[in-house]
């Protein structure tokens, strides 16, 4: 994204940024240091150092700023507000788990700059097509590698690059590319030979063979000849012929493009780099499926201990928080809440040493940021360990603030059937806890049941740890209701699960019970039918156990297997089991809600996840992967000299027969182009739960292999033919352009 000829060369808050600026950087209250800030030459990458730190300094890159934030709209910012004035300051928010980096600025003016400018250079990042992306990268690694800063670099610098780049290449090799770039025998590169020298270096054998697999010429492809490649390898039938059309439309470079009917090598390798090409069907990407059915229908991204951005002993509890789970389409918060000691209740991990904020600030970021990702229903799950008095508090907090945002009262009025659909409770919060009486009669309110969900299961349950004291209620001391709290609780009444036959007999479609996660394993083992069909008709929510400490998680896999909505994860907490999550709800739009296949819907169905062969229409499928190559995967360690030596791991999450798990060998001194031509074969008996997680590794055979990166789908969203699976980090964010191509066949097992 190189400033010249773009639109944002000569835009004056780039040039003040491109200065540069000294702003404070504020941690808290008691933290605030200035720092000097400015926009590098790539207009990408931010730069800043302290004036005393010697040579030390930081950067980030535009690409991982999510947005800005004007004045004081942070927790950070809140708390310094009296001192510094709205219009100085801002906050950059960045993707994934990053925290902010809160910012102020010496003049309204300056602040409006670096405002306005990040987010034009946000915007013109977002925007690049698939060939300024390549350039982009181009143009990074020549400033990366060339040290003196002269527009030039000399073989000394390309070997340097070259294991920055994490390849090993034979220095013969690398000095021939070196010479055919150096047209001029000046003995260095510019910009533009540096161009020609790159393209050599990421000319793709193996995509090579593919094009030359379907030219006749060995030149192009044809429209023709693209139409076929489509039909037979990438599945695509009778929709080829317009596609292929669209496709040298697309991404045939214009230089190249004489002939307006025929596709390049460059063209088709930038096809298959390009989303299209990707391995997720792009249509499932979007928001496809039908929301009008119940609630109790869907699969919904929720979040547990909401509040905490760390472990559950001494962790943060933060606003942040909130914000960003919702930010990945979370759409059931939990929040915990204690008497306050000035009356106004407080969220925190009750028993411990973890921060506290102030329930009224939880309601107004949930007014804010509930429906920025997506408009369908958020519940709130309320731990009350609150008296009478603040419990009123707590409701007069969400009546005033929420307002019509709230839902209150039955949508028609009338006591319902079944749970109303998502659609229905478009743009609604709704309250899960416990109620006086049901939405049928209001009884007398002495007539309470007594404690938090969470409690209650760890009263004689031996996932509560030993470190906690006792729940300060029990079930020997019953704790009143709030009437104007319980009379906020529509669909989502706490109530203690007394077994399947109770439910089926007494049930209400809007009473709904939360489950341990060794609670909800062993019913999964025991009754596995019983709880599908439990899950028809009402909702239930799954937590970690509360030895958990470190927030750590469950495989949400198991939940899901028997149809339960509202699965539960510390989302502060990266690892597969967040990915999981990601892969499931990535799908839909990202709006939080995933339709249960037909089978885990109807009521009548005997649907057990221990035995998916006795499914009506059982019907396995055979996936077969051949992971061919991987390109410019990161560098694990950081230390000069050290290459990766990568494996690539398929692991499939399903029923327990679909568990399942295969790689290739490793790759010695190879990120940046490595290949296998390795097949990898799978049979899945449920399709329709399975998730599909690709992990790329630095193998290691003294030690654990390293994480490089991973990317997890359902299996019902997978592209069949050649497709490049674009690599996430560890938190979930993008590590363009880390890829693996893989060719993919799916067939019925006979």
């Amino acid at each position: 994204m190189e400033l010249e000829g773009s639109s944002v060369q000569d835009d004056p808050h780039v040039n003040l940024m491109m200065a540069g600026s000294t702003l404070r950087k504020v941690k808290s209250r008691s933290w605030k240091k200035q720092r000097h800030f400015r926009l590098l030459e790539d207009g990408l990458t931010i730069w800043y150092k302290s004036r005393w730190a010697g040579k030390g300094h930081s950067t980030f890159s535009v690409m991982d700023v999510e947005a800005v934030r004007e004045g004081h709209q942070s927790e950070v910012m809140l708390s310094i507000a009296e001192e510094f004035p709205e219009e100085l300051c801002f906050t950059l928010v960045f993707h994934g788990r990053q925290g902010n980096l809160d910012l102020v600025a010496n003049s309204a003016e300056e602040a409006q700059a670096w405002i306005q400018g990040v987010r034009k250079l946000i915007h013109k990042a977002q925007t690049m097509d698939e060939q300024e992306r390549q350039d982009q990268w181009v143009r990074d690694w020549f400033q990366k590698a060339d040290k003196n800063k002269d527009g030039k670099m000399n073989f000394k610098e390309v070997k340097k690059l070259l294991k920055m780049m994490n390849v090993e290449m034979n220095e013969d090799h690398a000095l021939h590319l070196f010479t055919m770039a150096d047209k001029c025998e000046s003995g260095s590169l510019e910009i533009e030979q540096f161009v020609h020298f790159y393209k050599m270096l990421t000319q793709r054998d193996e995509v090579w063979k593919v094009f030359q697999d379907y030219s006749g010429d060995g030149e192009k492809l044809t429209l023709e000849e693209l139409e076929n490649f489509l039909r037979l390898e990438q599945g695509e039938g009778d929709q080829s012929s317009q596609h292929a059309q669209e496709l040298i439309q697309r991404y045939e470079p214009a230089e190249t493009a004489m002939d307006p009917s025929s596709m390049s090598l460059e063209g088709f390798q930038m096809y298959l780099c390009s989303q299209e090409g990707s391995i997720f069907k792009p249509e499932l990407l979007e928001l496809h499926q039908d929301m009008s059915q119940p609630l109790s229908h869907y699969f919904i991204s929720s979040s547990h201990n909401t509040y905490l951005l760390e472990d559950q002993l001494r962790g943060q509890s933060s606003l942040e928080a909130y914000i960003q789970a919702l930010k990945r389409g979370c759409r059931c918060v939990e929040v915990d809440c204690w008497d306050g000691s000035d009356g106004e209740p407080i969220v925190y991990h009750g028993h411990t040493l973890t921060s506290k904020i102030l329930f009224k600030d939880i309601i107004s970021t949930l007014k804010d940021y509930a429906f920025k990702v997506s408009d369908f229903p958020v519940i709130v799950s309320l731990e009350n360990h609150c008296g009478v008095e603040q419990q009123t508090v707590m409701a007069k907090h969400l009546r005033h603030i929420l307002g019509d945002m709230l839902l209150t009262a039955p949508l028609d009025g009338q006591i319902p059937q079944q749970l109303p659909s998502p659609q229905e409770l478009r743009g609604k919060i709704l309250l899960k806890a416990k109620k006086i009486g049901g939405l049928e009669t209001c009884l007398d309110e002495t007539l309470t049941d007594e404690v938090s969900d969470e409690d209650e299961m760890a009263n004689g349950d031996a996932e509560s740890p030993s470190t906690e004291e006792p729940p300060e209620q029990t079930t020997n001391k019953k704790s009143k209701l709030s009437r104007e709290l319980s009379d906020l609780v529509v669909y989502c009444k706490s109530v203690h699960f007394h077994g399947f036959e109770h439910a089926r007999s007494q049930a209400k479609c809007y009473e709904m019970s939360s489950f341990s996660e060794s609670k909800a394993k062993k019913l999964t083992k025991e009754a596995g039918s019983d709880f599908v069909q439990y899950n028809t008709q009402q909702l239930c929510r799954t937590y970690p156990s509360g030895l958990r400490t470190d927030s750590s998680n469950y495989n949400p896999q198991d939940m899901w297997n028997v149809g339960c909505q509202i699965v539960a994860l510390n989302f502060q907490t990266a690892g597969l089991e967040m990915d999981l999550n990601d892969g499931l709800f990535r799908q839909n739009g990202c709006c939080g809600y995933v339709l249960k296949p037909g089978f885990m819907r109807d009521g009548s169905g005997r649907f057990s996840p221990e035995r998916p062969e006795d499914r009506q229409d059982y019907r396995p499928l055979r996936l077969s992967i051949q992971v061919i190559s991987a390109q410019q995967l990161p560098k694990v360690n950081q230390k000069e000299g050290s290459i990766v030596d990568p494996l690539v791991r398929v692991e499939i999450y399903g029923v327990p027969q679909d568990q399942a798990k295969e790689e290739t060998s490793h790759i010695n001194n190879n990120g940046f182009n490595p290949v296998w031509n390795e097949s990898l074969n799978f049979i899945v008996h449920a399709p329709e739960l399975a998730l599909v997680r690709f992990v790329v590794e630095d193998y290691d055979k003294a030690s654990r292999n390293d994480f490089i990166g991973q990317f997890t789908l359902p299996f019902t969203c997978i592209q069949l033919g050649y497709r490049h699976i674009h690599l996430l980090s560890k938190d979930g964010t993008a590590i363009p352009p880390s890829s693996v191509f893989v060719n993919i066949s799916i067939s019925e097992h006979v």
